[in-house]
């Protein structure tokens, strides 16, 4: 491909300088050279090509700009959505673990709460047992005191009949435990003996004296022997009694836990409920951040393929481009040289008519090969002002022995070979210089708009502190304000309420004085109406000074009663007051905040934020410190790279566009060598 457009440039050229030809006449009656001509139209073809090439360069590195901002854009979201992604699987690890560890703690409060509840359970179920036994016990000395009762009442009986007593015993003895078995049968004995003696007899009836001294003892025996069984019966209540209470206090012990147990199984199992739901949110979401991180990834790669591609492309139009240049340039400054244009005004071409090329076949060129070739490198050489052309041309002309086109094909070969590798390696010192310029310029334009944000932030910081402060300032002055206020309503209301007392006692006062007046005066005229002797007093009169003194007493009335109402209006209205400006307390048992309250919350939210901010303010500082340092090695590093990668008196593009002239030159006069 690149041999094809060689040939089709140098097909090209050398059909323009045949085209010059055609100015020879021209240049004749106008007294110019067809050199001269040639190099007017090589220098045009040098300036159009130049001209895109350069152009192509502009466009490519509006392209490169393109490409690096949207890779650098898109690498950017990829690592905000990879930070994202692990913000997200650690947010779903987190809410993970504490669903499993909250699941864990429900079944160990569902294994407590199921337990207390079968202890409950249980413990009723052995409180009924034991109620049904005391029951069945607390019956069973019930009817053995009853027995005992009945059976001292009988042995008391004068008729001494002992059968109805020895079974009422019996029956206490069977349900007595507190009495032992040596007392039933020191009783027993002792009734034995008495039926032996005769003392107790089912007929007739025993000496009285030998009968009570016998009974007293038993009677006596049994008497204790009640009492024990009476205590046991007693301490069987309190037993009973203890043991009610101690299921009770279990049960609610029992019940509290069951209770509390259930409500924080209730808020662990609904904050569960919201791990889970954020888990599954969270994962849903990194679904959608993994979708959208790798289209962003398949794009920069994409991207980056399409712009490697389109660079390579422009790397090899740009080597063409620079080719075309170097040979058109070559070619001017062959012609240009005074091998070419001083050795045709020498010898008047144009006047004579004369070709250059006829003359120097008769000075010693070989054939219209090298006559050729030797016109084309001098004009070349002068054109281009290159001293390799002209060297080569001179060697072409030389009548040293051997094969003088070898040599000259030689000195070409050479010349190209050395040019090009000259040509890469500034090609590549360019490449890494654009690279390391465009690198440091993007550097640091983004801290430069650091600085900038970073300073901006700061003014604003701190005009947010100073409003700040001035808010904090303004709610102390108006708090002062309100505490006088506070001051001076208390004050007020004191003196109001002592005045308001007075009146109210004075009125009550002033109605028990009226009302006493009314009573005396009622009834004496009540009294004097039916008196006897013909005066019944000034029963006329009485009238309009009984209802002004009614009057009176009204007026006192209402004069307590609206002082009454106008304390209590004003009570509330000052408590209102002070509840509404003051600082927390409960009205009508619930908590109230007033003014001074919420005031002073403020300052201390509007304080906190002041400390926040500026310690935010600081950190700033420090952060815009380190980057105008940042930027300041950046600006230092490009002062480095401008000596070493711009040449103030000749452009790399005129370096590059001179090399490749020359080259082209070269390999062109290949080409004629190579016929």
């Amino acid at each position: 491909h690149r041999r094809d457009h060689y040939r089709k440039r140098f097909r090209t050229t050398v059909g323009a300088m045949r085209v010059s030809v055609a100015f020879v006449a021209t240049a004749a009656a106008a007294n110019v050279t067809p050199t001269q001509k040639v190099v007017e139209l090589l220098q045009g073809m040098a300036q159009k090509a130049e001209a895109e090439k350069d152009a192509e360069i502009k466009d490519h590195f509006k392209y490169v700009t393109f490409c690096e901002d949207t890779a650098t854009a898109k690498q950017r979201a990829i690592d905000v959505g990879n930070k994202k992604i692990e913000q997200l699987k650690a947010e779903i690890a987190t809410e993970t673990s504490t669903s499993e560890k909250l699941g864990g703690e429900i079944e160990e409060l569902d294994g407590e709460i199921s337990q207390a509840e079968q202890e409950m359970q249980a413990a009723t179920e052995l409180r009924a047992q034991e109620k049904n036994d005391y029951m069945v016990q607390d019956q069973d000395y019930a009817e053995s005191l009853d027995a005992m009762d009945r059976a001292i009442i009988e042995l008391k009986k004068m008729d001494h009949s002992t059968a109805q007593a020895e079974m009422l015993l019996q029956k206490a003895a069977a349900h007595t435990k507190m009495v032992s078995a040596g007392e039933w049968v020191q009783v027993w004995r002792v009734l034995s003996q008495s039926k032996k003696t005769g003392l107790l007899q089912d007929s007739g009836a025993p000496e009285v004296a030998a009968y009570n001294s016998h009974m007293g003892g038993i009677i006596e025996m049994l008497e204790d022997m009640k009492d024990k069984i009476s205590e046991e019966k007693a301490q069987l209540n309190t037993e009973e009694a203890n043991r009610g209470h101690s299921y009770e206090l279990s049960m609610i012990d029992l019940s509290d836990k069951v209770e509390f147990d259930k409500q924080i199984r209730g808020e662990k199992a609904s904050a569960r409920a919201s791990a889970n739901k954020a888990a599954a949110e969270a994962d849903g979401e990194l679904s959608e951040t993994t979708a959208v991180r790798d289209e962003d990834v398949q794009f920069l790669a994409d991207h980056n393929a399409e712009c490697k591609k389109n660079s390579e492309e422009f790397e090899m139009r740009q080597e063409t481009r620079a080719e075309e240049v170097k040979a058109l340039g070559k070619a001017i400054e062959i012609l240009s040289s005074d091998s070419v244009s001083g050795n045709s005004a020498k010898y008047r071409l144009v006047q004579t008519g004369t070709s250059f090329i006829q003359r120097k076949s008769s000075s010693g060129l070989r054939g219209p090969k090298q006559q050729r070739l030797f016109d084309f490198l001098q004009s070349a050489a002068a054109r281009l002002d290159s001293r390799n052309l002209g060297v080569v041309a001179a060697q072409l002309a030389s009548k040293s022995g051997g094969d003088p086109m070898a040599k000259v094909k030689q000195m070409i070969s050479d010349l190209i070979e050395r040019l090009e590798k000259q040509a890469s390696e500034e090609a590549e010192h360019h490449g890494w210089c654009n690279k390391q310029m465009h690198d440091n310029k993007l550097t640091r334009e983004e801290l430069q708009s650091s600085v900038e944000q970073l300073q901006a932030k700061i003014d604003e910081l701190a005009a947010s502190i100073a409003k700040l402060g001035e808010d904090v300032a303004g709610l102390e002055n108006e708090i002062k304000e309100l505490n006088d206020a506070r001051s001076k309503a208390t004050a007020q209301r004191e003196e109001e309420h002592k005045e308001n007392t007075a009146t109210i006692q004075d009125a009550k006062e002033a109605q028990a004085a009226v009302q006493k007046a009314l009573e005396v005066l009622k009834g004496f005229y009540d009294k004097a109406a039916s008196a006897e002797g013909g005066y019944s007093g000034q029963q006329s009169e009485s009238t309009g000074v009984l209802g002004m003194l009614e009057v009176i007493a009204s007026d006192f009335a209402r004069l307590e009663s609206e002082t009454t109402a106008d304390e209590e209006a004003a009570s509330t209205a000052y408590n209102k007051f002070m509840l509404e400006s003051g600082g927390c307390g409960y009205h009508k048992g619930a908590e109230v905040c007033g003014s001074i309250a919420d005031k002073t919350d403020l300052i201390k939210k509007k304080t906190k934020l002041s400390k926040k901010q500026s310690s935010e303010k600081h950190k700033t500082e420090k952060d815009l410190q380190d980057t105008q340092g940042e930027l300041a090695a950046a600006q230092e590093t490009h002062d480095k790279l401008q000596p070493a990668c711009v040449t103030p008196d000749v452009s790399v593009e005129e370096r590059v566009q001179k090399r490749e002239e020359e080259i082209e030159s070269l390999q062109q006069a290949l080409e004629i060598l190579e016929g």
